[in-house]
C-alpha cells in the first residue's frame, strides 16, 4: 500500500524510497516505520528488483524520531515495548532485504537516521553531513538488534563515541570512521549513490544477493552447516552463470536474468 511519507519510485531494476517530512527533517513517527517494513518487505520478495535506494527530501536523509509525536506513541514501558517491535521489524527490514541496499545521506543523519544507515549494504555521504546518535540527550537506550550493525562496522570504540558521547561527525569524519562506504562532495551525493547502484544493478543480482547473506551470516553463529558451505557452489546450475561464462570466452558483456 501506498504511504504518503515514504514515497516509492522506480528506474529499470532499482527502486527508491523517500523519506518525506522535509519540514521537520523526515523524522520518522509509528506509521512510517510501519511502513518502511511493508516496503521493504514488498520489495525483497521482487526478483525483478535488484537494488533499493533510500534517501530522504529536502537536504536531509532523517533526523530520527519525530519527538513531538512521544506524547501520544511513547512514554510508558507498555508503548515503549510496542514501539521498539515496530521500530526493530522497520531496521531488520532493511538488513535482510535480498537486495543490496543503499543510503544516499544527505544533510542530518542523525539517532534512527543514522541506524538505517548502519542497516544498509552501502552508504554515500557529503562532506557536509551529521552523522550521530543522540540518545543520550533524551534519556533513551538503543536496542541491541541496532546497536549490533554498529558494531560490526566500526567496533566499540567508535560505538562508544556514538553511543555514550554522543559525538556528531562530520562525512569526512564518518568515512574515516568506518560508518560510511564513501564520502565527496555535498553536490555529487545523488550522482555518486545511483551510480553505485546502477553498477550493482548491472551485476548478477543471484550474486549480489548471496553474498549480502553470506557477509550477514559469517558473523554467526558459527560453524556454517554442510548445506549451507555447499551453496556456495550453487552458482553452477544457474542461467546466469552459464550465460556470463559464454559471454565471457566471447569477449562480450553478459546479460543477467536473475536465474
Amino acid at each position: 500500500m501506498p504511504h504518503p511519507l515514504l514515497p516509492v519510485s522506480r528506474e529499470g531494476t532499482i527502486a527508491s524510497v523517500t523519506f518525506s517530512r522535509p519540514e521537520i527533517r523526515n523524522a520518522f513517527n509509528r506509521g512510517m516505520w510501519e511502513g518502511l517494513a511493508e516496503i521493504m518487505a514488498e520489495f525483497s520478495a521482487d526478483d525483478t528488483l535488484r537494488v533499493v535506494v533510500l534517501r530522504g527530501a529536502g537536504g536531509a536523509f532523517s533526523a530520527g524520531a519525530d519527538i513531538g509525536a512521544f506524547a501520544e506513541e511513547r512514554g510508558t514501558r507498555a508503548l515503549e515495548d510496542r514501539y521498539g517491535e515496530i521500530v526493530h521489524r522497520g531496521m531488520q527490514s532493511i538488513r535482510l532485504c535480498r537486495h543490496p541496499v543503499v543510503a544516499l545521506i544527505e544533510g542530518a543523519c542523525i539517532g534512527g537516521g543514522a541506524g538505517i544507515a548502519t542497516m544498509c549494504d552501502f552508504r554515500v555521504g557529503g562532506e557536509g553531513i551529521r552523522f550521530g546518535i543522540t540518545a543520550r540527550n533524551l534519556g533513551i537506550w538503543y536496542a541491541y538488534a541496532e546497536i549490533d550493525p554498529i558494531l560490526s562496522l566500526v567496533g566499540s570504540g567508535v560505538a562508544a563515541e556514538l553511543l555514550i558521547e554522543g559525538r556528531i561527525f562530520n562525512g569526512r569524519e564518518a568515512y574515516e570512521k568506518g560508518l560510511l562506504s564513501r564520502v565527496v562532495p555535498d553536490r555529487e551525493v545523488a550522482a555518486e549513490a545511483l551510480a553505485l547502484a546502477q553498477r550493482i544493478a548491472e551485476g548478477s543480482p543471484l550474486s549480489a544477493r548471496f553474498h549480502k547473506q553470506a557477509i550477514r551470516r559469517l558473523r554467526g553463529p558459527l560453524p556454517l552447516t554442510a548445506a549451507e558451505e555447499a551453496e556456495a557452489n550453487g552458482f553452477a546450475e544457474t542461467e546466469d552463470f552459464q550465460n556470463a561464462f559464454r559471454a565471457f570466452l566471447a569477449k562480450q558483456k553478459p546479460r543477467f536474468v536473475g536465474r
